[in-house]
């Protein structure tokens, strides 16, 4: 029994710290960036540079992935 105790604290250790540092990490990248008619823009990916483009973003983990439910 107490080798149980032992094994589900250490268990829950883990996955609260895996828990807590991936969220605390996840952050809006720029992905791309589109004109008004809805394009890509040619030669300005990922991040917009000049007047009427809107700038498209994706949440990421530090490795470059979009995480499940967050975006």
């Amino acid at each position: 029994m107490k080798k149980f105790i032992i094994a589900a604290t250490f268990a829950l250790g883990t996955l609260a710290g895996i828990v807590t540092s991936a969220d605390a990490k996840i952050e809006p990248v720029d992905v791309s960036c589109t004109n008004p008619a809805g394009h890509l823009a040619g030669g300005q990916q990922p991040t917009c540079s000049g007047a009427a483009q809107e700038q498209e973003t994706e949440n990421q983990n530090p490795a470059g992935h979009a995480p499940g439910g967050h975006n």
